[in-house]
């Protein structure tokens, strides 16, 4: 399963330097010097390999330059990639409390007493932190936001495949 480390939002300056959106929690590791990234256009199927030649922050973006990408009109012709890493090649997390998205998707839902919720169906990103996109137990469409910290969500088990909840009031049923 492939899992998107970051994006070419847009080339920066005439010498090839790419402004890449973060979508990975170690960016110095996943984005050394000498790293060799995998990367390709979405909806496209070819993947690319190109290696970093150098990494700087930048306006709380990372700005990259690769081997190869040397002028404005060669970073342009990359916008929109998205850079890939095969989950199978990632390390196994030291904490019990954290989960690559990819771990989340498709684990069950339920209350405490044991009640079907549904499953996740995604892990959203916002800046006021994580949501699980959750279709409802038994429907083919809709969609139930629910915030993934600890005050709602106890438990996470991996290996049974389910994720227990404990909601506020309203969260379930919205009216």
């Amino acid at each position: 399963m492939e899992l998107v480390i970051g994006r070419v939002a847009k080339s920066h300056g005439i010498r090839g330097e790419l402004a890449v959106d973060i979508r990975t929690d170690d960016p110095d590791e996943r984005f050394a010097v000498g790293t060799v990234l995998h990367g390709r256009k979405p909806r496209e199927q070819k993947l690319t390999s190109y290696t970093v030649e150098a990494a700087r922050e930048h306006s709380g973006r990372l700005l990259l330059r690769l081997e190869g990408i040397d002028d404005r009109t060669a970073a342009d012709a990359i916008r929109g990639t998205l850079f890939i890493v095969d989950t199978a090649d990632l390390p196994p997390s030291d904490d019990p409390d954290e989960f690559y998205d990819h771990e989340l998707e498709g684990l069950a839902v339920r209350l405490a007493d044991g009640t079907p919720v549904g499953s996740v169906n995604e892990v959203l990103h916002s800046a006021a932190g994580e949501l699980l996109s959750v279709r409802p137990e038994g429907q083919k469409t809709g969609e139930i936001l629910i915030p993934f910290v600890a005050a709602i969500v106890t438990s996470v088990s991996v290996a049974d495949g389910v994720i227990e909840i404990d909601p506020p009031e309203g969260l379930l049923n919205p009216e």
